[in-house]
């Protein structure tokens, strides 16, 4: 929407412009002194410019866009605040990988976003006193989106890390998380640790912390797996469920949703190692985003404290 109102309302007044500069051209290449006629250009050009200017207002750089190409009017400004100082907002755009579950997936009849994630947005709109519209977004390109302001946050299961704490800004964690070994209950593979799994097929999301993990405990130790990257944990589980992986390295979050089914097993919690250090999900926003951060940090808090945060988990965990 940035796009269209600043360049478009240039596209078509430049042929103008133009025509009017090379008029005056020819006026001063004449030695022209009736200054009506030059007057007369110059005014006709800045109402063009004027016009122009006012157009490419309509957007702002801290508005956000729906995927259908709302116009400015209907999206959302996460940044703006109304004149008491009060955070205001009229719709919060989420961007999530509406494949993770039990965090956000879709529902049965494969329209409705469902899970911890997506009932949290709810619930921090609801105390922003905003909609929320979720945006379903694959997660290789989920960050990258963000920093385009396709959306204004992203609730996806995101663990706050170093690296990314470089580029954008982090709400309160709400939930902590270890890495986790899953396997067919009736495998003949027990790995207990991340040793364990030399020599097995072992299936990860792609780019997520578990591939992170995994990569550089290999790294460290020298350790030979025939790793295999997903897009989504769903196709790594699927492809567990088939008898294509040995394994699946995951969310210990993520992992009691497919536990939960009795179907499989898992043989290694990191939470058990002494030196565990556990991962923390929080909402993640564009770098500099101080009123939007500190208004979801107190949704939180109050989501928190009025019990609503634990009727979620209950409902998915």
């Amino acid at each position: 929407a940035i796009q269209y109102y600043v360049d478009k309302p240039l596209n078509i007044c430049y042929p103008f412009i133009r025509k009017s500069v090379m008029h005056l051209a020819v006026y001063f290449r004449k030695g022209e002194t009736d200054m009506k006629k030059i007057f007369s250009v110059l005014a006709a050009a800045a109402m063009i410019l004027t016009a122009t200017a006012c157009s490419s207002g309509g957007a702002s750089s801290g508005a956000s866009v729906s995927s259908d190409d709302s116009s400015s009017a209907d999206s959302s400004s996460a940044e703006s605040a109304a004149d008491d100082g009060t955070f205001k907002v009229d719709k919060l755009l989420v961007g999530s990988d509406i494949a993770y579950p039990p965090f956000e997936y879709y529902d049965t009849d494969g329209v409705t976003p469902i899970g911890v994630d997506v009932e949290l947005a709810y619930a921090i709109g609801e105390k922003l006193g905003c909609e929320v519209e979720m945006m379903n977004t694959a997660w290789d390109g989920i960050f990258a989106g963000l920093s385009k302001g396709d959306y204004d946050i992203v609730m996806s299961s995101v663990t706050i890390t170093p690296e990314r704490l470089l580029d954008f800004d982090f709400s309160d964690p709400y939930i902590e998380n270890y890495q986790s070994i899953n396997v067919l209950a009736d495998s003949g593979v027990k790995p207990a640790s991340p040793a364990g799994l030399a020599g097995l097929k072992v299936g990860y999301q792609e780019d997520t912390t578990s591939d992170i993990y995994l990569t550089d405990y290999i790294e460290k130790n020298g350790t030979e797996v025939q790793t295999f990257e997903y897009a989504t944990v769903m196709n790594a589980w699927d492809d567990l469920a088939a008898g294509r992986l040995d394994a699946v390295i995951c969310d210990s979050t993520v992992a009691t949703k497919y536990l939960a089914e009795g179907k499989y097993e898992q043989t290694w919690n990191q939470q058990s190692e002494p030196d565990a250090v556990p991962e923390q999900f929080a909402v993640c926003m564009p770098k500099g985003s101080t009123e939007l951060q500190a208004a979801i940090n107190k949704a939180l808090a109050e989501i928190k404290a009025d019990g609503t945060l634990d009727k979620i988990f209950a409902t998915y965990f």
